[in-house]
């Protein structure tokens, strides 16, 4: 393999785009998950949604910054490494980025000061509408994202000029090309999934470690209600995802048939396509090593008729196919942690309907250990889609390699060293102080005294207050915790 300046400027590339595509995967759901629990305080008035947002918001902020720093690098990155995209097509594409901006960048910066600093300062009412503003406006980031990515995996609406550079013609058509649909959907769930499997496994934990110390502490509540609220959403968003990514599938075996074939490992072009359970596949000897197949289901799962033909690799040149190994792999890591977040989901709701829930260790166990896995799901879902896109960075119009910016290698392996250092070091340090607050529970998140009608923190809940005594912290006479 050799670390051409191509090669390294697509690696930094991959790089910061991992670290970044992880933070607004999370703030997407959690903003949302916000709105929802201080419309639910707004409603009720129970003390334990109100410490939830309190809890949670704190998180969102660290999270919500290091997204934007690490977005940044990305923009810089399009001019440094990949100027001859930007040149091409920028014409077509710098407008969706725009829009982004424009949109949904000044309505979360406009309302995120007064979600953060304002709970205090302006009516709950008024605070609300932040929160509600700041969650539609991370939706609407995603919707423009999602737009000029998937454009690139299925480009309509456009004209190439005499001097190679990309015209829109139609921006409609360029907006809602072919894959946005699905691939908004699959994303938005992910993003929804991901926050659930993050706060379903921080309030187990919590539970976990009550549990042990063999008491009671005011986070009790909270983690519960939390808990329930995440298993309750991971049980019917999961298999929806299900569904919404096998759509997403079938979108991708019509317009991008050598991602397909990649990631089933189809080599031969035939009808009757087997379904690849594993393997190991070979670009050079063109083929699978160890596989493990089911014959005759391969066409079944892409949703055409068992005689219909479907490409393998072999209808493209080598040098035209996509590398099949990332795909090949990161699809089915992809499908097996949502397997996994099927049965959580399921395992919860029964738990749930049996009034067994907080009762299980081995499901609340189970609950900590899934927490990453959305994080994961999502990184394997983007190498798989990225990858299996190669050689072309915009879909079977303009290859990779006439994109990247006239740079030296040593330039760009220099900067790629220098962003592993300091990612390493500055999205490490936030990712273990995110983890300390989630470890601490929502009880860190009140300060001052108790308000009158909780209990203290280790108090048994047999000698617990009555919790409906309405308060006197100054907040119109919020009704503390119901048990």
């Amino acid at each position: 393999m050799d670390l051409d300046a191509l090669l390294l400027s697509r690696l930094q590339f991959a790089f910061t785009i991992a670290f970044h595509i992880l933070f607004p995967a999370f703030t997407i759901g959690l903003a949302a998950y916000l709105a929802v629990l201080e419309g639910l305080w707004l409603w009720t008035r129970r003390e334990a949604f109100k410490t939830l947002y309190l809890f949670w918001v704190k998180i969102f902020a660290l999270s919500f910054g290091m997204g934007v720093v690490s977005g940044v690098v990305l923009s810089y990155q399009f001019g440094t490494n990949w100027s001859e995209f930007i040149r091409l097509t920028g014409g077509v594409i710098g407008p969706l980025l725009a829009y982004e901006v424009l949109t949904a960048f000044f309505l979360e910066a406009s309302f995120l000061g007064v979600m953060l600093f304002g709970w205090k300062k302006v009516g709950p009412k008024l605070h609300f509408t932040a929160t509600v503003l700041v969650a539609i406006g991370t939706s609407i980031s995603a919707f423009w994202i999602l737009s000029a990515n998937s454009w690139m995996q299925t480009p309509q609406g456009f004209r190439i000029m005499a001097d190679g550079r990309f015209e829109a013609v139609d921006y409609m058509a360029v907006i809602f090309n072919p894959s946005l649909p699905s691939r908004l959907a699959h994303m938005m769930l992910a993003a929804f999934l991901t926050t659930a499997l993050v706060v379903g496994a921080a309030s187990a934990f919590r539970l976990l470690k009550d549990r042990a110390a063999g008491v009671v502490t005011r986070g009790w509540s909270e983690s519960r209600i939390s808990l329930t609220m995440a298993v309750g959403l991971i049980a019917v968003l999961a298999p929806l995802q299900l569904v919404v990514g096998h759509a997403s599938g079938e979108v991708t075996h019509k317009y991008q048939p050598s991602k397909t074939a990649a990631i089933e490992g189809y080599w031969e072009t035939r009808a009757d396509q087997p379904l690849h359970l594993f393997g190991i596949p070979d670009r050079d000897a063109q083929k699978n090593h160890f596989e493990v197949s089911i014959p005759g289901v391969g066409n079944l799962i892409q949703g055409v008729p068992r005689d219909e033909v479907i490409k393998g690799l072999d209808s493209w040149a080598r040098e035209d196919q996509p590398p099949p190994f990332i795909p090949f792999f990161g699809f089915r890591i992809m499908v097996g942690l949502g397997l996994l977040m099927i049965g959580l989901g399921l395992w919860g709701a029964v738990l749930i309907v049996r009034r067994r829930l907080f009762d299980s260790p081995w499901f609340l166990r189970f609950a900590v250990a899934m927490g990453p896995s959305g994080f994961l799901a999502v990184l394997a879902g983007w190498m798989v889609t990225e990858v299996g896109r190669q050689p072309w960075i915009v879909y079977g119009v303009l290859k990779t390699r006439d994109a990247v910016s006239p740079v030296v290698t040593s330039q760009v392996a220099t900067s790629l060293i220098a962003y592993i250092i300091v990612y390493s070091i500055v999205f490490t340090a936030g990712a273990i102080f995110i983890l300390r607050l989630m470890a601490e529970g929502p009880v860190a998140a009140t300060t001052g005294p108790s308000p009158r009608g909780q209990r203290p923190p280790g108090t048994p809940m047999a000698m617990a207050p009555d919790d409906t005594t309405p308060d006197d912290s100054g907040d119109g006479g919020v009704r503390g915790a119901v048990s």
